[in-house]
């Protein structure tokens, strides 16, 4: 794999170890003739270093799963925080990225729509309201099941319609029995595919509810352990 700080060992490509490079930044700092405010030479480690590069390099065009490996981090976001991002920055990058998107996109669509077109966009999220939720299908797009929104995958159940989903769904059952019954072969496929939406839909809101009802214990951290993990997390 490649490496940051390498040599050539007749003919191998071998790493340089931490030692090696202290002492390289040590005679470097001597050679300066630096000192800090009192008076005292300068004392680098290589890992004081660790924030400039990841930002030097994230910023010009390094991946930042490529700097998580060359910087030894088992967690992606481990390395992100040693990326140092400034708001002036982030606000020139967003800036440039909506001009490059607007360069690339027909002129057309940044027209004033007329209103008609308005009426049209705002008309569309007044019917996405439903009497079990709402319809989460883009603007522009046609049902796909024709109205039949308890079988449709973009219908988002509300939580305070479940009453209304169970009388659905036994509804549903209902008639299921008694079109077995009456042997109603045609009518049997469409209920059987809308009771299980009806059971789908019902699923959801409680993976929902006990999502967010569940509660993780994530124990107490002792010194020890904490001290472990910054050492491994921050090799250099």
């Amino acid at each position: 794999m490649p490496l940051l700080f390498q040599y050539d060992r007749s003919g191998e490509i071998s790493a340089m170890n931490g030692e090696f490079l202290r002492k390289c930044l040590n005679d470097i700092l001597d050679a300066t003739g630096l000192t800090d405010a009192d008076g005292c030479p300068l004392d680098f480690d290589p890992h004081d270093f660790r924030r400039i590069f990841i930002t030097d390099a994230i910023r010009s065009g390094l991946p930042p799963h490529i700097a998580q490996v060359i910087a030894g981090h088992s967690d992606i976001n481990t390395t992100m925080g040693y990326n140092a991002i400034y708001p002036a920055e982030a606000i020139e990058a967003h800036r440039a990225f909506i001009a490059r998107r607007r360069a690339l996109r027909p002129s057309e669509e940044y027209r004033t729509p007329t209103s008609e077109e308005w009426d049209a966009f705002l008309g569309h999220f007044e019917r996405r309201k439903l009497s079990v939720g709402i319809c989460a299908r883009a603007f522009g797009t046609s049902c796909i099941h024709e109205h039949a929104c308890i079988r449709c995958s973009m219908l988002r159940p509300d939580p305070a319609q479940r009453a209304r989903l169970t009388e659905i769904r036994d509804n549903l059952l209902a008639r299921l029995t008694e079109a077995e019954r009456e042997g109603w072969l045609g009518e049997i496929e469409g209920l059987e595919i809308s009771l299980a939406g009806a059971q789908e839909k019902l699923a959801l809101l409680d993976a929902e509810q006990a999502r967010t009802r569940r509660t993780v214990d994530l124990g107490m951290p002792s010194f020890a352990n904490l001290a472990g993990r910054t050492s491994t997390a921050d090799q250099p």
